[in-house]
């Protein structure tokens, strides 16, 4: 157990979460490694790599020294050649190699995240050479991995743990953004208020209020007079908010009554991950 409490649930849901990947393809055979995942241009091995290589930094080992090719299309900016750079160096991997890479990680997190006596709000390394605290550190990485054990869950046609530890704090992150999605991304106008109804086995209602300057805040009372109501089950919300889908694809999931237009802008501005 951590030395300070506030880290202890961000520990248990990364663990929950990183556990269930390792378990979901330890017993995977080459081909399948290759399968598509729902997080934009990325297979199942490159999601593992990915989770590989963002605990390998949370360890504080070196970056690999890697060059990428030119022909990523999906590589538009800094942050995602950042993040490119633990996947694309172990393309071409054996499944053995990529599984027991991934358990000897997670070992070593373990033993790190037992030992733990930094504060909190020590500062840690975040992308591309920023500093965060450890307590955001942790969280992200709770978030990171339960959207990602997600994404396998998809590829490999395996559903589950929709309301595991991971789906608390992913919730949260999420919430967190729907002011800003509201009020500065889609505009909505001073003095309104949004409700998002969220149903299945993640169930909340939550209400963002535009003040008269323009700024929103999110919070559990409903309103009387919503500008608009929108009204999903919890997976669509998650995959929405995370890039995971197009509105086109799951129009049918969604349900949106009040002003058309305004409710159309904000799905449109929904995603919030990089």
């Amino acid at each position: 157990m951590t030395v300070h409490p506030s880290l202890q649930t961000y520990a248990d849901a990364w663990t929950h979460a990183v556990e269930s990947i390792a378990e979901l393809v330890q017993p995977l055979v080459e081909g399948e490694w290759n399968r598509a995942t729902p997080c934009p241009a990325w297979s199942v091995r490159d999601v593992v790599s990915h989770v590989i290589g963002m605990e390998t930094e949370m360890l504080g080992d070196p970056r690999p020294i890697h060059t990428l090719p030119r022909d990523l299309y999906h590589v538009q900016s800094d942050f995602a050649r950042y993040m490119e750079m633990q996947v694309d160096v172990r393309r071409h991997h054996t499944a053995p190699e990529m599984t027991s890479e991934l358990e000897y990680t997670m070992i070593r997190r373990a033993r790190q995240l037992r030992n733990e006596s930094r504060s909190p709000d020590a500062s840690v390394r975040a992308p591309l050479g920023a500093e965060q605290t450890l307590e955001v550190a942790m969280r992200m990485r709770a978030f990171d991995t339960w959207v990602h054990e997600q994404d396998l869950r998809t590829a490999l046609n395996q559903p589950g743990n929709l309301d595991s530890p991971g789906a608390h704090i992913t919730r949260d992150c999420l919430l967190e953004a729907l002011p800003k999605v509201i009020a500065k991304d889609a505009a909505a106008p001073p003095n309104s208020a949004v409700v998002v109804d969220v149903h299945g086995p993640m169930e909340f209602l939550r209400t963002v209020r535009v003040n008269a300057d323009g700024r929103g805040s999110v919070d559990g009372s409903p309103s009387l007079g919503p500008i608009v109501t929108l009204a999903m089950d919890w997976e669509t919300y998650y995959r929405l908010a995370c890039g995971r889908v197009r509105l086109s694809s799951v129009a049918d999931r969604v349900k949106m009554d009040g002003d058309q237009e305004l409710a159309a802008t904000i799905l449109r501005h929904f995603a919030v991950t990089p």
